[in-house]
């Protein structure tokens, strides 16, 4: 893990209830980042070769902005542009360069992000009741700075970057579930949730549902964020709910 900050951890006042966030498709929301991620990758191809291979992966994302698209086993934007890499002769050793070198724009015009709508006030109306954690497996570039942008500075008590999902989960979930109860809150199951979900955490998964299998159980599921505010701040204000008996799972359709 690059990043995570024990001084803040150990200074956390005691909550016995934590909000586990994924990054990148949960907190931080756009295909601007996936983007400049095609851009450094098309760098080894001729110009015209750059280009269509660019202009095939935004046509990709304005249809499937989740990076989801059908045909492809892609779990995200960024395993998108891995995939179809390979079809266009970019080479598969030189893309760790390129995600790194697209992180550098994170935030920046030549990689935008947005926050979900009414993220801060969510948070800040969570704090009081919950530790707010981020875990990522980006690495630490510009994290703090996409933070800033969005809004969220000083909002979460800890971040852990290159976490190396899902095994890496285990070391967060050993940090915060002897403080109680934990939710994680994400957009890929196999990568945010199942660890939680094995280990009894509660999970609420962000973005569509139509790829769900029956091993995919969250106990919370919406196609946005901010329509799993009430659902997840009525379990924080309920003092007497367990990951035993948790709350019901809520869908748009049940709004």
């Amino acid at each position: 893990m690059d990043a995570v900050s024990t001084s803040e951890r150990k200074s956390v006042p005691y909550r016995d209830k934590t909000l586990l966030f994924d990054f990148d498709g949960t907190l931080s929301l756009g295909v601007g980042p996936v983007v400049a991620y095609a851009r450094a990758a098309a760098q080894q191809l001729a110009s015209d070769e750059a280009d269509a291979f660019v202009e095939t992966v935004v046509a990709t994302l304005d249809e499937h902005p989740s990076g989801r698209a059908p045909g492809t086993n892609a779990i995200d934007g960024y395993d998108l542009v891995r995939l179809m890499s390979a079809d266009h002769g970019i080479r598969p050793d030189t893309l760790g360069e390129a995600y790194l070198a697209s992180r550098a724009h994170l935030g920046s015009t030549l990689a935008p992000v947005v926050a979900p709508d009414g993220l801060v006030e969510f948070l800040i109306e969570a704090r009081p009741f919950a530790n707010l954690v981020v875990a990522t497996n980006a690495p630490d570039i510009r994290i703090d700075a996409a933070l800033e942008m969005l809004g969220l500075t000083g909002l979460f008590d800890a971040t852990y970057t290159s976490l190396g999902k899902p095994n890496g989960m285990g070391a967060v979930l050993d940090d915060w579930l002897p403080r109680g109860q934990v939710l994680s809150i994400g957009d890929v199951w196999v990568n945010d949730l199942a660890p939680a979900h094995a280990r009894g955490a509660l999970t609420a998964l962000v973005g569509s549902t139509s790829d769900e299998t029956p091993d995919v159980t969250p106990t919370f599921s919406a196609h946005h964020l901010h329509d799993l505010y009430p659902a997840i701040t009525e379990w924080l204000r309920d003092s007497s709910s367990s990951p035993s008996s948790p709350a019901p799972l809520i869908t748009p359709s049940e709004r």
